[in-house]
């Protein structure tokens, strides 16, 4: 039997109980408000969605993948400098795009397809969900299909392989392309091709195979036969190749050729003497490859993707500034590196919190308009070409240092390459 005493004691002792629990709860949300970030909502910890939390200001990772060794080393070195000089630039010297630190690891493939593979996936492994970089067009074709098969964003540099346009959803390019190189060749023509007899001159390699297909494509279109001379990349003995050029009699011979063997090659052409027999186009390489024509520069009709001084935009002058304060020369590949620093930075800010979302990456870049080194280029949204200004070029001037002068700047439009349909 319960005494009136025990009754009466019950009504307080649950409002004691009450009280503590109270305490206790308000004393857990005052932790909370203190913690912050270790307080959100379940199932939303460390992302985006999750508020204010750590999420939001999560770095961005983003590997790099290019040669700092082997063949293209040098093309390597421009790539690099111009990236750092782009990042910053394009961050406003913070490191950061939407909130977000971009987080840089640098590897370097040497040119080797199968070890810039397996650099691309021990950086997708340790949370990369942005790759770029490939000076070499082989190891571009390489490595997009990694990134889509891991939905991660690959933007190529230097490499110039048409294939990797349109390759996948997830692959774009912060250089031109060899489409655009042959239209460009083609208006040094000054005529319609047709009946003309063209042969390519290049490398057994996938950025001279691009360039015979892309010939083919143009020049063979509009009537010309085109006949093609390749050379194993590591020949360094390069005078056969050079009398097969000239047996084949070419109206037009196109030399596309990359990496440390271009000295041999122009010596041997012009031991052959082809410049007085035929017209001779090539791209104007590195500055370092200039005195490499020796007489015959003043011969040679020169296609440019851009060298020191070439386009004259506020771009490029804030580009040569940054990498000339740090030690460097601007040079061919520096605004591919540029240029890759402006997207990976556009694609996170335009992404709009979601940076790890690559489908929203992607979507920020597609169709995608900004001043570049070069001048206004364009993401194509249907196949991610980067279309671009090309340029004419002459060198002049002393063989042991010849200067290079714009001669025609050819717009973006005039030497778009056709649209690729998107092949994943």
């Amino acid at each position: 039997m319960t005494s009136r005493s025990d009754t009466a004691t019950r009504p307080a002792a649950r409002a004691a109980t009450r009280s503590v629990r109270i305490r206790r709860q308000l004393a857990a949300l005052a932790a909370c408000g203190l913690l912050a970030v270790g307080c959100s909502k379940a199932g939303t910890a460390g992302t985006a969605s999750g508020g204010s939390g750590s999420g939001a200001q999560a770095p961005v990772k983003v590997g790099l993948v290019y040669s700092k060794t082997g063949p293209l080393a040098a093309y390597g070195k421009q790539y690099i400098e111009g990236f750092r000089a782009g990042l910053d630039y394009a961050t406003k010297g913070t490191g950061k795009a939407g909130g977000h630190r971009i987080e840089l690891t640098v590897e370097d493939d040497a040119g080797d397809p199968a070890k810039a593979v397996s650099e691309a996936k021990d950086l997708i492994g340790k949370g990369c969900t942005i790759l770029a970089g490939s000076t070499s067009s082989g190891v571009a074709l390489q490595v997009a299909p990694v990134a889509a098969q891991n939905k991660v964003l690959f933007i190529s540099g230097p490499a110039a392989a048409d294939k990797i346009t349109g390759l996948n959803k997830y692959t774009f390019r912060s250089g031109r392309q060899s489409y655009q190189d042959i239209l460009t060749a083609a208006s040094l023509i000054g005529k319609d091709a047709h009946g003309s007899k063209v042969t390519v001159l290049a490398q057994d390699s996938a950025f001279g195979q691009a360039n015979v297909a892309a010939v083919k494509a143009v020049l063979g279109k509009q009537g010309a036969t085109v006949k093609a001379v390749l050379a194993p990349p590591s020949a360094t003995d390069l005078t056969p190749f050079a009398k097969q050029a000239k047996s084949s009699d070419p109206d037009l011979l196109f030399v596309a050729w990359a990496g440390e063997t271009a000295s041999a090659l122009w010596t041997s052409l012009t031991q052959q003497d082809v410049f007085s027999s035929t017209k001779v186009v090539t791209g104007l390489d590195l500055a370092a490859s200039y005195p490499l024509f020796g007489p015959a520069a003043t011969k040679i009709s020169f296609l440019s993707h851009y060298f020191d001084g070439a386009a004259g935009t506020d771009v490029e002058r804030a580009m040569a500034d940054a990498v000339t304060k740090a030690g460097g020369t601007p040079d061919i590949f520096t605004p591919d590196g540029f240029t890759a620093a402006q997207m990976i930075v556009h694609a996170v800010q335009g992404a709009e919190g979601s940076a790890t979302d690559t489908s929203a990456l992607a979507a920020a870049l597609e169709g995608w308009s900004f001043d570049g080194v070069k001048g206004r280029l364009t993401v194509r949204a249907e196949d991610h070409a980067l279309l671009q200004p090309m340029f004419q070029v002459k060198l002049t001037g002393a063989p042991s240092a010849p200067k290079p002068s714009v001669v025609r700047t050819l717009p973006a439009d005039q030497v778009a390459p056709p649209v690729t349909p998107m092949a994943g």
